[in-house]
């Protein structure tokens, strides 16, 4: 999404720095000549813990204390000193984060150097979820952070109207404050790789339909409950089940499918480059997840013009989808009505027309504009 920006950004006529923590992942070779990319240096966890309290001096310590006494706190702080030392070198007219720990340290370095940059920052999913689920107990203690810190933001964007009202909600945050901007779509590049070849030898076969599913393999997609509901499904028709993505979740998922005896028609081929040409080939798209922000796998699946079903999860589906106008959702966790739902639609799949214009209106010119409007407001 922040490369799609970025891009949109330069072609605009704009000059952007894209600020990486760790340069590296799949997707470093793909960043535009055009676009300069400044890999920031690491502080020592005490010197970063120290610039926290400089940032904060009027923020009460108990809010930071899950920020500074764990062991290993969160690596992102490690990254406000050069982060600092960035705004006061170039001073940007504007800096966009994603995500609550860098969002929080792009806050931080603001106040830090004292620079005019326009600080906007952008959450990704919905917020009390995440806190709920978490596994690591700093989250707990969340809220009230959010609530002190992100209003020295000049806005926070929320992925759908589902993930404004829940930062809305969780921390107390004026939803005057929160802005709503849908994750932008590269809708011509998308079409473009849709039609290349691919190598999978199922999708030889167009009598055998094919289910596909793209994510990280963790649990909160959730792909066990596809896995059953693939079971009912098989139990039924021929069919058989794609799951592109790699994880941790990987060894649970095999163990499952040898259980419930649909090994031999699940193939789990891990990260793909071009998942596109698989939902151009697809029978259906099944997003089974529990939670999401915006999930843009379902739109890429529009856009490639492939049936989608979706758990009606917080939040996002059901806003791409307007309430089961462009594809059918079910509740979250029910691997009968996925299973139900995923026959109706391979019984009578929708026009596949409908469902391109539907994510025409993501493409990334509309969306890049409404980002610039908010990063450099007139």
């Amino acid at each position: 999404m922040m490369l799609h920006l970025a891009g949109a950004f330069v072609t605009s006529g704009h000059q952007v720095d894209l600020l990486l923590c760790q340069p590296k992942g799949a997707f470093l070779d793909t960043v535009p000549p055009s676009i300069n990319v400044v890999a920031l240096k690491p502080s020592q966890n005490l010197f970063s813990r120290l610039h926290v309290l400089i940032a904060n001096p009027r923020l009460a310590l108990t809010l930071l204390l899950p920020i500074l006494l764990p062991k290993k706190p969160p690596k992102t702080i490690r990254y406000l000193s050069d982060l600092t030392a960035y705004l006061v070198r170039e001073q940007p007219d504007a800096l966009l984060s994603a995500k609550t720990h860098a969002n929080l340290v792009a806050i931080w370095a603001k106040q830090s150097a004292d620079v005019r940059t326009r600080i906007v920052v952008s959450e990704r999913s919905t917020m009390s979820t995440v806190i709920q689920n978490s596994r690591k107990w700093r989250w707990r203690f969340a809220r009230p952070l959010i609530r002190k810190v992100y209003p020295h933001a000049h806005l926070v964007i929320a992925v759908s109207h589902g993930v404004a009202e829940d930062i809305s909600a969780c921390t107390g945050l004026s939803q005057k404050r929160i802005s709503t901007i849908y994750n932008p779509m590269l809708i011509e590049h998308i079409q473009a790789q849709s039609i290349l070849p691919i190598s999978h030898s199922w999708l030889n076969n167009k009598e055998i339909p094919i289910i596909l599913a793209v994510g990280r393999l963790v649990p909160a997609k959730d792909f066990s409950t596809l896995l059953k509901a693939f079971a009912y499904i098989h139990a039924k028709r021929p069919a058989r089940l794609i799951i592109l993505g790699e994880g941790r979740e990987r060894p649970t998922l095999e163990k499952l499918a040898e259980e419930l005896g649909i090994a031999s028609n699940l193939s789990l081929p891990g990260f793909e480059d071009n998942p596109y040409a698989f939902m151009a080939q697809a029978s259906v798209f099944v997003l089974s997840s529990r939670l999401e922000g915006l999930p843009n796998a379902l739109l890429e699946a529009l856009a490639c013009g492939c049936p989608v079903v979706s758990t009606n999860c917080r939040s996002g589906p059901q806003e791409i989808l307007d309430n089961g106008t462009f594809g059918t959702l079910v509740p979250v966790g029910d691997d009968k009505a996925l299973a139900a739902a995923i026959l109706r639609t391979l019984e009578h799949p929708p026009n596949t027309e409908k469902l391109r214009a539907r994510a025409a209106e993501f493409d990334i010119d509309a969306i890049a504009a409404q980002y610039l409007q908010t990063l450099l407001p007139q």
